[in-house]
């Protein structure tokens, strides 16, 4: 609870009608949810505007109106509070009502194309291993220390994710793991909130329906590090181009880790296989249940992030070492027929790379790669043809399928995802638009020694079509397949 003095003193106003020594209980974003007592945040969004509710969230008891517009028929009994830009006033508004959450966790950001679900699990996985309480706020799942949070976005609005920081703080939690969205970013979810340390993972194409060009979306993550404060660290991938660019106009101490230069957390693939990678790191040897050049790169960004929380260099290796993927990254399931199936979230063209050319490395050319892929609708098309392009390039064969649809046609997505594609790269595609049918095409096409990569959905346990989420697993559908298959050889 606080009052309506004590939060706007944390903003810049335009306009305040009403009491400011009445307290405030709660703060919402969505009328729905308004109970007596709320300050109801009238946001202008994409699709809704906020202010079209404000006389619902009244009726419902809000005392308090976070609003850009003041509306004409105005309550005596309400506070209306009217600033320039809603998005810029919540986050600190939310961070002020919830305690100063970030004051009393130490909060670490991670932002980049790919690679962000992996670095925030494996730190959280691997603080709670060292004894601490932590929080988790990510693309798969949130988490109050063991408490399974649900999430619907990767980063969560700023009320919301206020709320759960609050919520972590009270339980104990020293550390936060958080991945930063772009989205998230732009729209000033994270406004307000005090970060002890960032990481830049990667930056290639994606995002550029909300972005509409890479430039924007390169700003964009760029804003995060130009926030942080000079207590703050960030550490930064020199492999990338952008490694550099994302440094230039922070205050934060800037770290570097790099595969293939030198650098602050520097690394050497040595050995990999299904089962895991050998990895120097800093003229320390390690094996690490991960795979692949890119999680090689993940690996060092954990290592650095906790030598940089204070952390012993060969405790963070012992612990690391015992770490495993995170859900539908990376995961190889195994048959009695003797393929591999690895199901991936891989969404992305460099996300696809990056996969195929891990399983390329570890099958020395020995078998063949087939791959089951789609791309999500309404969502950013001139990435659909580069997909199939990734895929048919590194792969034996490619089924190009359904993901999650969304309110597109499935088959106009497989159009786009087949433009430009050569006559010759045909040869190698087959379009099956059931994604179920499709996976259990590549595994009857699939002989002993070969892998199959299902790529796209990952963790997720559903397929939206038509807006209706429809329950559906790849995990689920490929174990199908192989208890099927072990029956048989029964």
């Amino acid at each position: 609870m606080a009052t309506i003095r004590d939060l706007i003193s944390v903003i810049k106003t335009l306009k305040v009608t009403g009491d400011i020594d009445q307290s405030v209980t709660d703060i919402q974003l969505d009328s729905r949810k308004v109970t007596p007592g709320t300050l109801f945040v009238a946001m202008r969004g994409m699709v809704v505007d906020g202010h079209m509710y404000i006389d619902k969230a009244i009726e419902l008891g809000a005392v308090a109106v976070l609003c850009e517009t003041i509306p004409q028929q105005i309550k005596p009994t309400v506070t209306y509070i009217q600033v320039f830009d809603c998005e810029d006033a919540v986050g600190p508004v939310a961070t002020r009502f919830f305690d100063n959450p970030t004051d009393k966790v130490r909060l670490i950001g991670v932002t980049g194309t790919n690679g962000k679900t992996t670095i925030v699990t494996m730190l959280y996985n691997m603080f709670r291993a060292l004894g601490y309480k932590c929080g988790l706020l990510s693309t798969v799942c949130n988490y109050i220390d063991g408490e399974v949070v649900a999430t619907d976005h990767t980063t969560p609005d700023a009320v919301t994710l206020n709320r759960l920081l609050g919520r972590m703080a009270d339980e104990g939690c020293k550390y936060v793991f958080m991945e930063c969205s772009s989205h998230a970013i732009v729209q000033k979810r994270i406004g307000g909130l005090k970060y002890a340390g960032a990481i830049f993972t990667n930056l290639t194409r994606d995002h550029l329906d909300y972005h509409k060009t890479f430039e924007n979306y390169l700003k964009a993550k760029k804003m995060f590090f130009d926030s942080l404060g000079k207590d703050a660290f960030m550490i930064t991938n020199l492999d990338d181009r952008n490694g550099l660019v994302m440094a230039q106009n922070t205050r934060a101490r800037v770290k570097t880790y790099s595969l293939r230069s030198m650098s602050d957390f520097k690394g050497r693939l040595l050995e990999s296989g299904f089962d895991g990678m050998l990895l120097e790191i800093n003229g320390r040897e390690a094996f690490f249940r991960f795979i692949g050049r890119f999680n090689a790169s993940n690996l060092l960004a954990v290592y650095g992030t906790a030598v940089m929380l204070g952390r012993d260099p060969m405790e963070v290796l012992t612990v690391m070492s015992t770490l495993t993927p995170a859900n539908g990254r990376f995961e190889a399931i195994r048959s009695p027929r003797g393929y591999t199936a690895i199901v991936d979230y891989a969404h992305t063209p460099d996300a696809l790379t990056n996969v195929l050319t891990a399983i390329e490395d570890v099958m020395g050319g020995k078998g063949q790669i087939i791959t089951v892929v789609g791309a999500g609708g309404n969502r950013d098309k001139g990435k659909r043809p580069l997909m199939t392009k990734e895929s048919v390039k590194y792969s034996d064969k490619v089924i190009v399928t359904s993901d999650n649809p969304r309110f597109e046609d499935p088959q106009e997505i497989i159009n786009d995802m087949l433009a430009g594609i050569t006559r010759g790269d045909m040869l190698k595609v087959i379009t099956i638009v059931d994604r179920r049918e499709a996976i259990r095409t590549a595994t009857m096409m699939a002989s002993d020694g070969d892998v199959i990569l299902v790529a796209g959905k990952g963790h997720e346990d559903y397929q939206e079509i038509k807006g209706v989420k429809h329950h559906f697993d790849d995990h689920e559908v490929i174990r199908e397949i192989i208890l099927n298959e072990k029956n048989d050889v029964i």
